[in-house]
Order: C-alpha cells, then sequence, then structure tokens
C-alpha cells in the first residue's frame, strides 16, 4: 500500500509485434500486449516446469520455438491453465488501429485517451469506415498508406502539402461506393480540421499523442484492468522506447480525469492534486532479468502468432474486451 492508504498492484508487461511506425508490415498485422499477476517466484517456478517439460535450458522461452515443440499443445494448455485469473492480454489490429487514429485525430478533439475504453464513443465511427473500407482492398491500402506517410514523425516546420493532397484523394477515391454511414465519416474529414492538426504536430505539440504509436493505449487498457477502479498499478515492463517520461506523464493524468479516482479521504470536486491516477508509474527492466516479464513476453507472442485462440475461446479469459479490434472479426 502507498502512503495514504490506496492499495498499489505491481503488474508485469511485455509486447509482440511491434514494429515501429510500419504498421502496415503484412508480416505483423497484429500487436499484442500482455500483463501478469505473478510475483517474481511465481514466475520463476513456471519458467522452470516450463523449460522442464519442454528439455529446454534457454535463458528465455520464447513464443516461437515453445510452439514448434512436440507437446507443444499440451504445453501450451498447461501454461493458460497455469495463467488462470492472473494474466490479461489485449490484441490490436494495426489496420484497426489505424482506423481509431484517423477518427480520433481527425474528428475529435485528440487525446491521450483515444483509443482507449475512455473513448468508446468514437469507436462506431471507426468500425464504420473498417469494415466498409475493407471491401475496397486496393483503394483501402492506398487510404491507409497515405494516412501513415501524412503523420509519419517528422521535424518538419510545416505541414507537408504533396502528402496531404494525396491523403484526400485517396479518401476521394475510396469514399465511391461506399454506403452512406462510411462515406460520411470520410467527409468528416475536412481540410481545414486536418491541416490544423498536421500543424499542431508540425509545431511539436506534445498534447497531441504520437499518431502511430499503439503502445499508449495498449498500456492504459492494461492498467485500467488491473485498477479495477480502485487500485493504482505499479508497471513492470521491458524496455520500449515509445514509453517516454514525458508521456507517461500525460497518461497518468488523462487516467486520474477518465476515471475521477478521489485520494482516499478527498471529497468530491477536490482539486486534481487531490486525486491519483491508476498508473502509480512505470519501471522498465531488461527482460533476461524479470521472469515476470518473460512469461508477459511469451503470453502476448503466443497471442499475436495463433490468434485463432481467441476464436476458439482457448484466449477467452484472457482477452480484453475493449482490445483494438473488430469483435465481429
Amino acid at each position: 500500500m502507498d502512503s495514504v492508504g490506496r492499495v498499489v498492484v505491481e503488474i508485469a508487461c511485455d509486447e509482440s509485434g511491434f514494429s515501429g511506425t510500419n504498421l502496415l508490415d503484412a508480416a505483423t498485422p497484429v500487436f499484442t500486449h500482455a500483463s501478469v499477476d505473478l510475483c517474481v517466484d511465481e514466475a520463476a517456478q513456471l519458467l522452470r516446469e516450463l523449460r522442464s517439460g519442454l528439455r529446454r535450458s534457454l535463458s528465455e522461452v520464447k513464443s516461437a520455438p515453445f510452439l514448434r515443440g512436440p507437446q507443444a499443445g499440451e504445453a501450451l494448455g498447461w501454461l493458460l491453465a497455469a495463467l488462470s485469473g492472473r494474466a490479461h492480454v489485449l490484441v490490436v489490429d494495426k489496420e484497426y488501429f489505424l482506423v481509431t487514429r484517423i477518427v480520433d485525430l481527425f474528428l475529435v478533439e485528440p487525446s491521450y485517451a483515444a483509443g482507449t475504453r475512455l473513448t468508446q464513443d468514437n469507436r462506431q465511427a471507426a468500425l464504420t469506415l473498417y469494415r466498409a473500407g475493407r471491401a475496397h482492398s486496393r483503394e483501402w491500402s492506398v487510404f491507409l498508406a497515405a494516412f501513415v506517410d501524412l503523420v509519419r514523425t517528422k521535424r518538419r516546420h510545416r505541414p507537408d502539402h504533396s502528402a496531404l493532397e494525396r491523403f484526400f484523394e485517396a479518401r476521394d477515391a475510396l469514399a465511391v461506393g461506399l454506403g452512406a454511414e462510411a462515406t460520411g465519416v470520410l467527409d468528416g474529414l475536412s481540410r481545414r480540421r486536418v491541416g490544423a492538426l498536421l500543424t499542431r504536430l508540425a509545431q511539436d505539440d506534445r498534447s497531441i499523442p504520437p499518431p502511430l504509436e499503439p503502445m499508449l493505449p495498449a498500456l492504459a487498457e492494461t492498467v485500467l484492468f488491473w485498477s479495477a477502479g480502485h487500485r493504482q498499478v505499479l508497471v513492470i515492463h521491458d524496455e520500449q522506447s515509445a514509453l517516454t517520461a514525458g508521456r507517461l506523464r500525460r497518461l497518468q493524468q488523462v487516467l486520474t480525469e477518465g476515471t475521477d479516482s478521489p485520494a482516499p479521504g478527498a471529497h468530491d470536486g477536490a482539486a486534481r492534486p487531490g486525486r491519483l491516477s491508476p498508473l502509480a508509474g512505470l519501471v522498465t527492466v531488461d527482460s533476461r532479468d524479470d521472469p515476470r516479464v518473460q512469461v508477459a513476453d511469451l503470453l502476448a507472442g503466443v497471442a499475436r502468432r495463433l490468434p485463432d485462440l481467441a476464436d476458439q475461446g482457448l484466449l477467452q479469459p484472457f482477452l480484453s474486451p475493449t482490445s483494438l479490434r473488430d469483435p465481429q472479426r
């Protein structure tokens, strides 16, 4: 517990499928973020038993060799049973993430809450565009690539007008043949709004979350899950360049405002300093030194490499219902 009596829990996390700003890499269409509620000794014992069953003495158990082993099915079943009630997985379809970013950047005021359960009211517009757009594969691919090129973070003094033109050309080409609802979403992408956002990006407005970074909404969702509305979460995470101190401060603030969590003893309407963020802090470690992070890494890799597990129900107890993926896929 912390100094004011609020429960603080340590959760270890890692990801799989991170590809930087190359979110359209066909080899890694899915990003996964896994977290475990294990102490160091529990995680170390779990890994020892896995190595014993796999007859391996490697310092880390990675998902690719783990799933290729001769007894992979049995080992996977044992792992999932051992983690029952102690793990959580967020799955991000990278194409769908890009669509949520288009909506959250260009149709509403951008926020570090974007892409989380705190902005669920924007989710339907993204789903509508995603489902309609995928039926037009060529135009869809060009549209998403144009968006990535438009907002890729390059330190410019002014927006790239040629990239802006390519984006709107791709938008207009995609709009042909779409239904009224999806076309309405695209029509909301006005040059004025898009241009204003690009100017803010060019001016390094840090109130805007990095446009092509799924790690931040994934971390936010993980914290909201383990916080359960009344605990603070101290995150132990593998070293990750996306998790800078400035971004974490902004994420702490938006989670405080979004969950409206007063400190123990505070009255309703207390000033912001009297409120506690669900995110207590983040400590980065080398995964080789922390067995809890190794277990999270293994689970994240399994979830990414075997997406059908979710459809078969095997991962359902672990899978976040607020994952950034089409619930119908």
